[in-house]
């Protein structure tokens, strides 16, 4: 049963410590924008992790709803099915917006991150949506880098509660109302659902990048095929 349980563990580390590996330069740009962000939030941040959750959930629920909403207008232009990825987008939006309206009941912001909350979502959401309508699939990698990020930020969160480094307290009631968590749960179990969230939404966007990617190259192929096509018709004619 020992063995069992530490199988378990091990599973869920590893699931946790996912890394995609840039293959191409849409990704590098990707990555290299995502590690950027996080030396600016490590730097003002530093281990304010309650601080850091309430800003940086402001900017993660951006996303989803910009890339929802372009996602919809294409939908609504082209008169044709989306496949689910629209309602997938926007849960995804109000789910960072849940993680949000639980921090602050964890960590109020300071005027100036208030004011840094409003900057940032202001350039954040004209960036994100531009680069939507240039690369879709540059734009959900990115997704999936930041995602990455917050699944190492609140496993340090994590790490700091549990060696008491951080005083835990109980779990604000919107927490237990949303998850579905214990009437007893702490600080402790509302990071742990909440960076298991960050996973899912960290696989979905990389996955939405990947078929994004293979479409492009079906695209590409059938292109390339049907010049062929042409180029022997041309020369049976000739």
């Amino acid at each position: 049963m020992l063995k069992y349980g530490i199988l378990i563990i091990l599973i869920i580390m590893s699931d946790l410590d996912k890394h995609f590996k840039p293959i191409n330069l849409s990704d590098k740009v990707a990555l290299s924008f995502t590690k950027f962000l996080r030396l600016l939030a490590d730097t003002f941040f530093k281990k304010r992790y309650g601080h850091r959750a309430v800003v940086l959930e402001t900017v993660a629920a951006v996303p989803g709803m910009v890339a929802g909403m372009l996602l919809h207008l294409k939908s609504l232009r082209k008169i044709e099915d989306d496949k689910g990825w629209i309602k997938t987008l926007l849960d995804e939006a109000e789910n960072e917006r849940m993680h949000l309206m639980t921090f602050i009941h964890v960590a109020k912001p300071t005027a100036l991150e208030r004011f840094i909350i409003m900057v940032a979502q202001f350039i954040f959401i004209l960036t994100y949506a531009i680069i939507y309508l240039v690369s879709q699939r540059t734009a959900h990698r990115i997704v999936g880098y930041f995602e990455e990020e917050a699944v190492i930020s609140y496993t340090e969160y994590l790490n700091e509660l549990e060696a008491g480094s951080i005083p835990d307290q109980p779990a604000p009631l919107i927490a237990i109302n949303y998850w579905n968590l214990p009437l007893h749960a702490t600080l402790k179990d509302v990071v742990r659902v909440i960076r298991d969230d960050e996973a899912g939404h960290r696989d979905v966007n990389h996955k939405f990048a990947d078929l994004i990617n293979l479409k492009k190259k079906k695209l590409a192929y059938k292109k390339k095929k049907n010049k062929a096509k042409e180029k022997n018709t041309e020369e049976v004619l000739n």
